[in-house]
């Protein structure tokens, strides 16, 4: 057990694996003041006031930086992002309301996302020996935050670099769904009781109940497999949230890494919801306010009525990077010997509008120096210009590096094996609209711009029927588009809400995408080696772990047979291969697979 969670353990005033904090400080926001309509001759109600800010999705962001373009970072919103933006935020909030009348937490997605988590995850990792501290567990320690739920992407570089980060931070870690595979127990702290003694008044008991991403288990199998499980959020609400009433809790806050949506992205993978915030405020009583994570919008305030009680839950979810603070200001009355939520408000606060906090800035500016002296190494030279800029709907040369790079080596790991002699095809996704790799010299910024995830390499085996309905289900991202319509490249594509990152090209095969066609027969003329796709062929398929196992809920490829898969990221090895060629030229990964049409002429 890390000594930090053992530490918060062993401090906790009740029986279970949460987490207790007994006489936090406090004053009152306003003092005891005459209730409203109080008749002639009765007591003065009690009342207090106080505030939950709360960040979520913060994916690594200290400063108002981008790694991959080594400047400032800036949006057509002007918008700003970076903890050290948020502190100043939440010193606002301090000093108007009073630090004792304050908590802060997070809804997870914390320790992946930029270039400088990938640094102290890989190249030196807070797990070596002597290593050092987290910037991310050192930001927010020193900002000062009372809990923070686990993200799915929390679990991306393992378990060991996720229990490292825990003993690094001074605050807990919440995760009441994910459990330990054998015993079904929490696997961390479920929840965070805060006790504040304001003068004069009876003591507030506020819990915090974290909850985690059940696509935890399709997205980080390799780690978590046999290991953790991850149920419902409904579920396990529906369990913790009377407990904590019941232990005394006056006011029950949900962090939660869950989307508000109700939908999933891994279809019927698992009996759970990826997006389940709304449902879980919907369905389990006692629930006053959720901190929404995972989804990566902004909702300012969003209230959903309890089915069981009728009262209102107010939903709040900050904008992802550190961009917004969400606040929920309560209102308490003290009656009948204990305090109720008379009233909540959610806003959210503009990172935009602050600077940075000069004493974050002090405590990271060497560990993110380091990080840009890093990502600005060359290693290699660009014979042209590659983009991203038209790669959702031309074959990009850009993203056939991509596949070219994830064909090499997976064949160089099959060689010798029973597999090395079926053909080798992959999939790549355009990640990002403003990818570009300059002509000239390439730096790992460059590249790792191209791919911006974490993602591993996986080999799968499938036939050639697979690989047709996995082309037909891609194809699903781009709008029906009849043949004598004009086309708009930015209404063409994201087709029932799908993200860039679920549309796959596949390299290996020649291919025609018919748009005007409806979803599901859009696949034409469809071959490989100059002849008719057989569909009985098999194939070895280089995929990433995400799709692999499952994400984006495209079919065949989950249920699979796993031929291979490796723990090095897809970016390293891009940028590896680079490094070995020297020079980046088209002529050595570009052809051109496939293209849009509209009844058989093409589109552009």
């Amino acid at each position: 057990m890390p000594l930090n969670r053992r530490k918060f353990l062993e401090k906790s005033a009740v029986t279970g694996a949460g987490v207790a904090l007994a006489g936090a400080v406090g004053a009152p926001a306003a003092e005891a003041a005459q209730a409203s309509g109080a008749q002639k001759g009765q007591k003065p109600a009690k009342r207090y006031s106080f505030t939950v800010m709360g960040t979520t999705d913060l994916h690594g962001n200290i400063f108002n930086w981008d790694y991959f373009k080594d400047t400032e970072y800036t949006d057509a919103k002007g918008n700003a992002k970076g903890l050290a933006r948020v502190s100043t935020l939440v010193n606002q909030v301090r000093a108007e309301k009073g630090r004792r009348n304050t908590l802060l937490i997070d809804a997870g997605d914390t320790i992946q996302g930029t270039p400088l988590t990938y640094y102290y995850a890989k190249v030196d990792p807070i797990t070596a020996k002597g290593g050092p501290v987290h910037p991310m567990a050192a930001a927010m320690n020193a900002i000062g935050y009372d809990a923070v739920a686990l993200g799915n992407h929390e679990f991306n570089y393992g378990i060991e670099t996720l229990r490292k980060f825990e003993d690094q931070c001074h605050f807990p870690l919440l995760g009441a769904n994910a459990l330990d595979a054998k015993t079904l127990k929490p696997a961390f702290p479920p929840y965070f009781i805060k006790k504040i003694c304001p003068p004069g008044l009876p003591p507030v008991k506020v819990a915090v109940l974290g909850l985690t991403n059940p696509g935890i288990a399709i997205w980080d199998k390799a780690y978590v497999e046999g290991k953790l499980v991850f149920p419902g959020l409904e579920e396990q609400a529906a369990k913790w949230v009377p407990k904590l009433r019941s232990m005394g809790a006056d006011v029950v806050v949900v962090s939660a890494h869950s989307g508000s949506s109700g939908t999933s992205s891994y279809g019927d993978q698992l009996p759970y919801i990826e997006n389940s915030s709304a449902l879980v405020a919907q369905q389990v009583p006692g629930i006053d306010a959720i901190l929404v994570g995972h989804a990566h919008t902004e909702i300012a305030e969003l209230l959903v009525t309890n089915e069981k009680t009728g009262k209102t839950v107010v939903l709040s979810e900050p904008l992802c990077y550190a961009q917004r603070l969400s606040l929920f200001d309560f209102e308490l009355v003290f009656a009948k010997g204990r305090w109720t939520v008379e009233s909540v408000k959610a806003t959210v606060r503009d990172s935009k509008t602050v600077a940075d906090d000069p004493k974050i800035t002090k405590l990271l500016k060497d560990d993110h120096d380091i990080v840009v002296e890093y990502v600005n190494q060359v290693v290699g030279t660009a014979t042209q210009t590659l983009t991203t800029v038209e790669a959702r709907y031309k074959d990009a040369p850009i993203i056939d590096l991509i596949t070219k790079v994830q064909e090499d080596v997976v064949k160089a790991a099959l060689a010798g094996t029973e597999y090395a002699a079926l053909p080798v095809i992959a999939q790549a996704s355009p990640f990002s609209r403003t990818s570009e790799i300059p002509a000239g010299d390439v730096t790992i910024r460059d590249l790792s711009s191209l791919y911006v995830y974490d993602n591993t390499l996986v080999a799968k085996l499938l036939t050639g029927a697979q690989i047709r309905a996995y082309l037909e289900y891609s194809a699903q991202y781009f709008v029906q588009t009849a043949a004598d319509a004009v086309v708009d490249v930015e209404k063409l594509t994201n087709a029932n809400s799908r993200p860039d990152y679920n549309y796959d090209y596949v390299s290996g095969l020649s291919y025609e995408i018919d748009i005007a066609q409806a979803a599901g027969s859009r696949i034409k003329n469809l071959t490989y080696g100059g002849a008719a796709l057989d569909d009985a062929q098999q194939f070895v398929f280089a995929v990433n772990n995400y799709r692999a196992n499952g994400g984006g809920a495209f079919p065949h490829v989950a249920s699979a047979t796993e031929l291979w898969a490796e723990s090095t990221e897809i970016r390293t090895r891009i940028a590896e291969w680079v490094t070995a060629k020297g020079v980046l030229d088209p002529a050595d990964f570009a052809s051109v697979d496939w293209k849009l049409t509209r009844n058989g002429t093409p589109v552009f």
